[in-house]
């Protein structure tokens, strides 16, 4: 069974010959078997986000619940801290983050997007 490695880079879109070069420099690279430009074509994109989060008794509630609505789930708890996943896109991420109160965020851990071709798209070699 061949097992292959892929790696996902997000790069704006806004200039062309930058993602030109990016995908030059990529293909220069000795193990790089195949570059594929997900924007091409339909894909599905998801971002793991993994954060820490002070609560007192006074705001536990209202966190879990703004977390709920965002999609995310308690992964760990303790007396003042929880710890929340969120999976999706990027942006709805980020907006998760824009409702919280600052002042209780203690650390957030962001994978990156991670994506992959729609319907029958596959990367063939």
């Amino acid at each position: 069974m061949k097992v292959i490695s892929k790696e996902w880079l997000k790069a704006s879109r806004d200039d062309m010959l930058i993602i030109e070069q990016i995908i030059k420099q990529l293909n220069k690279l000795i193990d790089v078997v195949k570059v594929l430009d997900l924007n091409d074509g339909h894909h599905i994109e998801r971002e793991l986000m993994l954060v820490k989060v002070k609560t007192s008794k006074q705001y536990r509630d209202e966190v879990q619940q703004l977390s709920n609505s965002f999609g995310g789930r308690i992964i760990d708890a303790s007396e003042n801290i929880l710890i929340i996943e969120f999976t999706g896109a990027s942006t709805e991420l980020d907006n998760y983050l824009k409702s919280l109160n600052n002042s209780l965020v203690v650390e957030i851990i962001r994978t990156g997007a991670s994506g992959i071709g729609r319907g029958d798209r596959v990367l063939k070699i």
